[in-house]
């Protein structure tokens, strides 16, 4: 930030009404309130501007708010990329009002007022409504524009806890879609739950790809992803876009009963150079006689079935390891989810899983916290 960065709320006088902006400067930084004092109030990427946006989709001088007779008036000043209110552009001056959003180009910012000796900001259900609003907006930044930051999970051997591979996770830097709840409670009230997923697959695989073409990237689906057309042509662009890269498709368990679907996918897959993994299974509809009809390369057990496994009742712990050596018999890889401790890893271990996922072995992490030694697959022990 610029030393020309608005001083906090709290530093301000607090007895008179006090404007502010809350939003988002920069993807790594958080949500923050900005308040509008000192007017003119100028908006650009001048690092002399009140609010600087050093974003290139941000001009120069790009708006200022002025107070006027009539109120807080936001004026253009003739920017490349636009100025919107309430998703509106502005081509004159607009009077603008508490809990309106204001689009600078990409950037989206809510207005706020703290009112006369109110020393705490309360989140009223307008505000809550508001910033489900923003979120709304930031949707489409988030798809287009490269909002979305994935993290990276370890899956090892459980034998020696070489690293085989990492589950592509979904994360975000964006206000109100940091965590994938959010990201997808936004896609649903836009009917684009397919476009999200499709999204993080080839986000994730065009960053994962920094692993090497060894480490097997495990990438998500969504259910509504299953019967598009375009879903194929979705796995053949990541294909495409990563040719040696060796790649496996998760699909929840329940859609394993569908047995059309997982033949054409399975043949798909198979065309492809990908392999095919069930998640969750155990908690849901699966059973293991469509196993052999459609035959995953990996069965991820759910967690509710594997974590804190080693203080289970004797009974559960001899039906978990008879899952495990069915499925196995199978010549399926059998994953046990939610391994957080050593005991744990070893009770599986001696019930026959042959890999395993869960903080023990290493937390979703973004790329950035990896090593080079990890990124070049040299690095394949686990220090615990």
């Amino acid at each position: 930030m610029s030393d020309t960065t608005p001083p906090p709320i709290s530093a301000l006088n607090s007895t008179s009404n006090q404007w502010y902006l809350t939003g988002q400067i920069d993807e790594n930084q958080t949500n923050r309130e900005f308040p509008v004092h000192n007017f003119p109030f100028t908006i650009g990427r001048r690092s002399n501007s009140s609010l600087p946006l050093p974003a290139a989709c941000i001009s120069k001088d790009h708006a200022v708010i002025e107070m006027t007779i009539d109120g807080l008036v936001l004026r253009e000043r003739g920017s490349t990329n636009g100025t919107f209110v309430n998703g509106v552009k502005v081509t004159r001056d607009v009077v603008i009002q508490e809990n309106d959003l204001i689009h600078f180009a990409a950037l989206v910012f809510r207005v706020g007022m703290k009112r006369e000796f109110q020393e705490i900001q309360h989140h009223t259900i307008q505000e809550d409504v508001c910033d489900r609003a923003l979120a709304m907006i930031q949707f489409e930044r988030l798809i287009s524009d490269g909002g979305l930051y994935p993290h990276f999970q370890p899956l090892v051997n459980l034998d020696d806890q070489s690293r085989i591979g990492y589950e592509v996770l979904g994360r975000s830097r964006l206000f109100g879609l940091q965590t994938p709840c959010e990201m997808f409670n936004a896609a649903s009230q836009l009917g684009m739950e397919a476009q999200l997923s499709e999204a993080f697959r080839h986000r994730g695989i065009e960053i994962g790809t920094a692993f090497g073409s060894q480490a097997n990237l495990f990438v998500n689906t969504h259910p509504k992803e299953l019967n598009r057309p375009e879903f194929y042509s979705s796995l053949r662009a990541v294909r495409e876009a990563a040719p040696d890269q060796a790649i496996t498709l998760e699909i929840h368990e329940g859609a394993s009963t569908n047995m059309t679907m997982m033949r054409e996918l399975r043949a798909v897959l198979d065309d492809l150079d990908m392999q095919l993994a069930f998640d969750d299974f155990g908690v849901g509809r699966a059973r293991l006689v469509e196993l052999g009809e459609v035959r995953p390369d990996f069965l991820k057990f759910d967690m509710k079935l594997t974590k804190n496994i080693e203080h289970a009742p004797a009974k559960r712990q001899e039906l978990v390891a008879l899952f495990a050596n069915l499925v196995n018999n199978l010549g399926i890889k059998t994953l046990a989810e939610g391994v957080e401790t050593r005991e744990c890893h070893e009770i599986l271990v001696q019930m026959g899983f042959q890999l395993g996922q869960g903080f023990y072995y290493g937390r979703p992490s973004p790329i950035s916290k990896y090593t080079v030694d990890e990124l070049n697959g040299s690095a394949q022990q686990n220090p615990n």
